[in-house]
């Protein structure tokens, strides 16, 4: 997918973490065009690995490296501000709101279920009734693991090597080669860095 237009102001505010307006018109036509792609995506029997998906995720996300491998149903609001590294592995029902950057590096896994959530509500009602949002970007380091009906919440930037526990909510940055449980998730292990010429898998 095309970089967002910056030069329509909703968007530009969008991704410069301001208020914006979710319902202005250009912003509601590039989530019907990137909902319509995984419409495609989720219709068929084919699996992640398929090259006919991996297309449809290269039409779709801004930035993709080799061996995508994204389980069907996928979903997200506009693809175009998601990068991915290589030999990323997403299961079932993944779901990305990417109103600001989505940055998951190479060889990242995610379990069933997994939620990253870049946008977000003010807390004051009156701006809130008002149809203001803001969203902040989300980064996931290389090497991560994040188990089944894990939510990150927006601004959040997770290390490499991390595991996150099933059912986590992540409210705050992780850093690297550890691993984090709960709601909300703290860490509860430090893990060794990796030797850099540690053998990695490739996705079929």
């Amino acid at each position: 997918m095309p970089p967002m237009d910056t030069t329509n102001e909703q968007c530009r505010k969008m991704l410069a973490g301001e208020f914006y307006e979710a319902w202005d018109p250009y912003l509601v036509e590039a989530r019907k065009k990137a909902h319509t792609i995984c419409r495609d995506y989720n219709s068929t029997n084919a699996t992640g690995g398929d090259e006919v998906q991996r297309n449809r995720i290269r039409e779709l996300f801004g930035k993709v490296g080799e061996n995508p491998y994204i389980e069907p149903p996928f979903k997200c609001d506009y693809g175009a501000n998601i990068e991915i590294g290589d030999n990323v592995y997403m299961n079932f029902n993944t779901t990305i709101l990417d109103c600001a950057k989505v940055t998951i590096g190479s060889n990242v896994m995610f379990a069933p279920n997994v939620s990253l959530y870049a946008a977000t509500h003010p807390t004051d009602p009156v701006l809130r009734n008002q149809g203001k949002e803001m969203a902040y970007p989300i980064t996931i380091g290389k090497g991560s693991w994040i188990g089944g009906n894990v939510v990150i919440l927006p601004g959040i930037t997770i290390g490499e090597g991390v595991t996150v526990g099933a059912g986590s909510v992540v409210t705050k940055d992780v850093p690297d080669y550890c691993v984090v449980v709960g709601n909300p998730a703290r860490i509860v292990k430090r893990l060794e860095k990796p030797a850099e010429d540690a053998p990695t898998m490739k996705l079929p």
